[in-house]
């Protein structure tokens, strides 16, 4: 490759400058527009990413379309040039191959004609015998140099530009998803919301306009009912919007200010990296081919300024393409005032969560999602925090314990904790997303306290005559909140009760079915078995995958053991008695402490019990449907293992996956109350479709809208 396919002079190692990684990166400056110095200065100044990384390295506007094009750009360039460089050696090292083999030709040959040379001393033979050893001594030496060459500079610049390719790659992914998650939490999740929000809007309007225009006290109580409910969706979904705005907020400085740092960063100190590993290579290039003579003295004195003047530091140093984001980051999404322009009378508030009667519950369950999303979160920000130190620990013991040579080596994990520390930071992005959130409803409750959520905006008083007597209005003159009146409408609808399936006979523990069984966890893998048996003695039945047969799986000596459960003539035994069903055998172990078997010593101690909330669907009896639920039907039902009373929520198959997962969200916070006026949850059928949530069944209609 010749010197005008290199992308900057200062790798031209055969010229007179010697290569200075850091400086190698000052001439590394894509056209900028007219005002690049003042962002120049501003960016030495208070800029949010020189503030982080403290010193030179890419700033925060490379992270912009442009700027990320052109850094692609550069990493392409930076390979195909290593690549050409490689080659360049290959060839040299060839070169001296194939030199070193003739030079042996000659040695080869001349040692032939001493072995046949006539006999007597000759001080013509002598010197030129020491001519041919010395020239063999010199083949050998080139020889050295060629595999030196190959094994070292050559070998050190493949992995080189192996590891810059998919530096390359995954920049461009990371680059290309912080974009996506920015753009969908500062732009499409607030557009979908507030298109959403204007919706509402005018179906609240188009509600009100028929509930004031209604005359029939039958059509007004029905378009009432459907105000009300008009007005629950409309102030969800301004809660939703707050929270939305709130979190893109949140999102939109963490991205300017430590993710997209951050990442440019890591970028930037990797490059540094690679340049101090090219600088390191074409530096044993020079040790190795140098053969010290004067014709080549001034070639490698040369090549050896042109090293001295490569600094890794000041490598990137004035790269700056032209962009046309400038030095700020974009705005930050604000809330659109315009949306309550239509909606004045109903309270709402710019940036403010509505709290009344309709939305309390639904602020109280978005608190308790919110917080075991932020748990999860800060897990996972521990975690990725606890990888970059376990990361940095390794780097720096390897690099006080290891060479210059092995640098290279070191650049993989290099490029792991460059992914780690971005992952840490999203991480902390999504951490304190939730944490405003978190606040913000925190912040609302609590200004609430004990006392009743305030009412929903009071309906047009000019409807009050046509209110039925005894609907509304208390025995003191009050009005009712509207919640209490939505309550009321939907109590009607389930008011007549409803009957019960027969309840089946109670079976011993030992009579009853294998799948009823609280030791029996289906087909679980082996890997979960291992987990869930703890100490000697502990055992469990499950079904074994794969095949149509049933394992009991004892934990011994440390040591899981499984024995296979056979029916032989319809009888289960392993030694000893017979018994006709695998509860009636584990039973008779358990009873009367006899072995397993003689030969494994194994006795039964602890049955382990599966998940309390885990039902199956054959522990369940079906009723009547009940009621119409938003994710599916509602049927009364008996358990069958003690004939209790229970309704049972059905999960309609076709649900998209999204209002799948809110559908067992839903028994997730039931599993955190325990009160009188709360519905208790039993358990979750999950094995097969359609998926169940089983409640305590009230039969009382006025807890039919809280049970439903």
């Amino acid at each position: 490759m010749g010197p005008q396919a290199l992308p900057r002079a200062g790798l031209n190692c055969l010229g007179t400058r010697l290569f200075c990684p850091r400086a190698y990166w000052d001439g590394v400056t894509l056209t900028r527009p007219a005002q690049a110095q003042g962002m120049q200065d501003h960016h030495q100044g208070t800029s949010p990413a020189r503030q982080l990384v403290g010193g030179p390295g890419f700033g925060v506007q490379l992270g912009c379309p442009e700027g990320h094009s052109g850094l692609l750009q550069l990493q392409e360039a930076e390979i195909r040039q290593l690549e050409g460089l490689r080659k360049w050696m290959g060839q040299r090292a060839k070169s001296d191959r194939e030199y070193a083999a003739l030079l042996h030709q000659m040695y080869c040959a001349a040692e032939k004609q001493e072995s046949s040379r006539q006999p007597g001393p000759s001080q013509t033979g002598q010197c030129w015998w020491s001519l041919v050893t010395q020239t063999e001594a010199l083949s050998q030496l080139l020889q050295q140099h060629a595999e030196a060459l190959l094994s070292g500079p050559v070998h050190k610049l493949s992995l080189l530009a192996r590891d810059k390719q998919q530096l390359r790659r995954c920049y461009n992914e990371q680059w290309q998803q912080l974009s996506q998650e920015f753009a969908r939490a500062t732009q499409q999740e607030p557009e979908r919301l507030k298109a959403q929000y204007l919706t509402h809007i005018r179906e609240s309007a188009q509600a009100k306009r028929k509930y004031q225009e209604a005359s029939k006290e039958k059509e007004r109580e029905k378009a009432k009912d459907r105000y009300v409910r008009s007005l629950w969706k409309l102030y969800s979904l301004h809660n939703q919007y707050v929270l939305a705005l709130r979190a893109a907020e949140v999102h939109h400085a963490h991205h300017f200010q430590q993710v997209l740092p951050g990442m440019l960063q890591s970028l930037y100190s990797l490059q540094m990296e690679m340049a101090h590993i090219t600088k390191e290579a074409l530096q044993e290039y020079a040790a190795i081919t140098s053969l010290v003579q004067e014709e080549m003295v001034s070639v490698h004195q040369a090549m050896r300024r042109a090293l001295e003047r490569l600094h890794p530091a000041a490598e990137y140093n004035g790269f700056t393409p032209q962009c046309s984001c400038g030095s700020e980051p974009p705005s930050v999404v604000a809330f659109d005032k315009s949306l309550l322009e239509d909606v004045e009378a109903e309270g709402l508030q710019a940036g403010e969560l509505q709290l009344n009667e309709l939305t309390l519950e639904s602020v109280q369950h978005t608190l308790t999602s919110v917080e075991e999303e932020l748990a999860g979160a800060i897990r996972s920000t521990e975690n990725h925090q606890q990888r970059v130190q376990a990361l940095q620990g390794e780097i720096q013991k390897e690099e006080c314990a290891g060479s210059t040579a092995e640098r290279v080596l070191l650049l993989a994990k290099r490029q792991a904790l460059h992914e780690a520390l971005l992952h840490a930071q999203v991480a902390q992005c999504s951490q304190a997303k939730l944490q405003a959130q978190k606040e913000v409803l925190q912040h609302k409750l609590k200004e609430l306290g004990s006392r009743d959520p305030p009412p929903a905006p009071t309906l047009q008083e000019e409807s009050q005559p046509l209110i039925p007597v005894g609907q509304e209005l208390e025995r003191d003159g009050t009005r009712r909140p509207a919640l209490e009146v939505l309550k009321h409408h939907f109590s009607g609808i389930f008011r007549p009760r409803f009957s019960l399936p027969p309840a089946m006979p109670v079976l011993p523990e030992a009579q009853k079915p294998l799948s009823q069984q609280a030791w029996y966890h289906g087909a679980i893998p082996r890997l979960e078995v291992l987990q869930l048996l703890q100490a000697d003695g502990d055992f469990l039945v499950r079904e074994s995958q794969g095949k149509q047969e049933y394992v009991l799986s004892v934990l011994w000596d440390g040591q899981p053991r499984h024995f296979i459960l056979q029916a032989v003539e319809n009888q289960y035994r392993l030694e000893g008695e017979a018994f006709p069903t695998i509860p009636l055998l584990i039973d008779h172990f358990l009873k009367t402490k006899q072995l397993v078997t003689k030969k494994s010593g194994i006795l039964l101690v602890k049955p382990i019990i599966k998940d309390k909330w885990v039902l199956a669907h054959e522990d369940i009896l079906l009723g009547e449907r009940i009621g119409q639920g938003h994710f599916g039907e509602v049927f009364s039902g008996r358990l069958l293992s003690d004939n209790t009373p229970v309704a049972v929520k059905s999960c309609r198959e076709t649900l998209p996956p999204e209002l799948k997962a809110r559908f067992l969200q839903e028994a997730r916070i039931l599993k955190q109350y325990d009160h009188p006026n709360i519905v208790r949850l039993i358990g979750v059928c999950t094995q097969k479709h359609p998926i169940y949530i089983v409640m305590e069944l009230v039969q009382e209609h006025h807890n039919h809208l809280s049970c439903l």
